[in-house]
C-alpha cells in the first residue's frame, strides 16, 4: 500500500475539531486559491506564447496589465484551470467513496482526470452519465485550452500510471504542477502525505522525477499556506521533504533560485527570465513561487508572473494559487474575478470542497447521507 492509500487514517478531515471562524478562513482560502489560480490563468492565457518583446510590442512597456482576448473572450481560462476544477472534483470523490470502504484517493483522481480527458474529445456532456458527476456536466468545461500533450496521452487510456509504471516516463512538464494545488487544501492531512499524493497523481501523465517532485513541492507548499504558514517558512518545508526524495536536484536547485533571486534586487520580467520560461514543472514553479515571494500585491504578483517569454498562463495560475491561498479571496482584484470565466462553477466548487473538508461527516457517512450531495458526488 503507497503512503497515498493510507492517508488520512488517523489525521484526515474527519478528525479535526472546526469552529466557526475555522471554516470561514478556510473557505476564504479555498475560494482565493481557486479563484487566484483561474485569474492568474486568464491574465497569461492571451500571451501563453508570445516572447517577452513580442508582448511589449503589442501592449506596451509594461507588457499585459489586465486582461487581453484569448480563446474568443476577456478572462478565458486554459486547461490549467479546468484540470486544477477536476483535481478538486477527484479530491471530493474520494473522501465521499471512502463511506464505501475503498481508500484509494489516486485511483479517484485518476477518475477524475479521465472526466477532464473526456471534455477535450467530446462535443458536450450530452453523454454524461449519472455517476460522472455535476462538474463534468457543466457546458463551458467542453473546449480545448491548448492541453499538454503529456496530459492528454497519459489519459488516453484507462491504465493508470504509477510512479513504479508512470506514463510518459521522460516527462516533466509543468502539466503536473498546474493542476496540483488542492491537494496542498488537505489541511487535515500530514503535510509528507500531501506531498505523496501530489507525487503518485503527477505520474498519471508525467513520469520525470522533477515533473512529479515539483507536483509535490507546489502541494507542500500551497498545505503550508493553508495551514497558517509564511511563504518563506512554507518553501523551506517543501525543500526539506525534497531532500529526502531521489531524484530531487532540478526541483529543489529550481526553487533556491527562486529565493536567491528575492536577494538580487528589484523584481522585474528579466530577473523572472532568469529562472526559465515556465514550459518544464521546475521552472514554472520556480517563477510561481519567486513571483509570490516579491508580489506588493495580488496585482502586481500575477502581472511580474505572465509577462515573461513563456508559459504564462502556467506560472501566472501558480502564482495565483498561491496569493489567493495566502490571502483570500478578497484580495483579489474585484474586477478580474467579475469578468473570470466559469466564476460560478469555481465558487461552487470551492464551497463544495471547503464543505466536505470541515463538515463530511454531515454529509455522508454509515448513518445517512445527503442524496443531493450524492448526486453531486457519486460514491460510484
Amino acid at each position: 500500500m503507497s503512503e497515498a492509500e493510507g492517508a488520512g487514517s488517523g489525521g484526515g478531515p474527519a478528525a479535526a475539531i472546526w469552529g466557526r471562524a475555522e471554516q470561514q478562513d478556510f473557505r476564504s482560502r479555498v475560494r482565493g486559491c481557486l479563484l487566484g489560480g483561474a485569474v492568474g490563468d486568464a491574465l497569461g492565457a492571451g500571451v501563453e506564447f508570445d516572447s517577452l518583446d513580442e508582448i511589449r510590442a503589442q501592449h506596451g512597456d509594461q507588457g499585459v496589465t489586465d486582461y487581453v482576448p484569448a480563446y474568443g473572450r476577456r478572462g478565458a481560462v486554459t486547461d490549467d484551470t479546468q484540470m486544477t476544477l477536476f483535481t478538486v472534483d477527484g479530491l471530493i470523490r474520494a473522501h465521499v467513496r471512502r463511506d464505501t470502504g475503498a481508500w484509494h484517493p489516486p485511483t479517484d483522481l485518476h477518475a477524475a482526470y479521465r472526466r477532464w480527458a473526456a471534455t477535450q474529445r467530446d462535443w458536450g456532456p450530452d453523454e454524461r452519465r449519472d455517476e460522472d458527476g455535476w462538474l463534468a456536466r457543466q457546458e463551458w468545461l467542453y473546449t480545448r485550452r491548448a492541453p499538454g500533450n503529456a496530459c492528454l496521452s497519459g489519459l488516453a487510456d484507462d491504465r493508470m500510471g504509477t510512479l513504479e509504471r508512470p506514463k510518459n516516463p521522460e516527462s516533466k512538464g509543468c502539466g503536473t504542477v498546474m493542476r496540483s494545488a488542492p491537494f496542498g487544501l488537505l489541511v487535515g492531512w500530514e503535510p509528507q502525505l500531501v506531498f505523496q499524493l501530489a507525487v503518485e497523481c503527477a505520474a498519471q501523465t508525467h513520469g520525470h522525477p522533477t515533473g512529479c517532485l515539483a507536483a509535490g513541492a507546489f502541494a507542500a507548499i500551497v498545505h503550508g499556506l493553508a495551514r497558517g504558514d509564511a511563504l518563506d517558512a512554507a518553501v523551506q518545508r517543501a525543500l526539506a521533504q525534497l531532500a529526502a526524495r531521489p531524484g530531487h536536484e532540478e526541483t529543489t536547485q529550481a526553487l533556491q533560485h527562486a529565493l536567491g533571486a528575492v536577494r538580487q534586487g528589484m523584481p522585474s520580467p528579466e530577473r523572472v527570465a532568469s529562472l526559465g520560461e515556465g514550459w518544464t514543472a521546475e521552472e514554472a514553479l520556480a517563477i510561481g513561487v519567486y513571483c509570490a515571494i516579491v508580489a506588493e500585491d495580488v496585482r502586481h504578483g500575477l502581472r511580474l508572473a505572465v509577462n515573461h517569454g513563456g508559459d504564462s498562463d502556467s506560472t501566472g495560475s501558480i502564482c495565483g494559487n498561491l496569493l489567493g491561498t495566502i490571502h483570500g479571496e478578497t484580495s483579489l482584484p474585484p474586477g478580474w474575478v467579475a469578468e473570470l470565466e466559469g466564476r460560478a462553477t469555481i465558487l461552487e466548487l470551492a464551497d463544495d470542497f471547503a464543505m466536505e473538508m470541515t463538515q463530511g461527516p454531515a454529509l455522508h457517512g454509515p448513518g445517512g447521507a445527503s442524496a443531493a450531495w450524492l448526486a453531486r458526488y457519486p460514491r460510484a
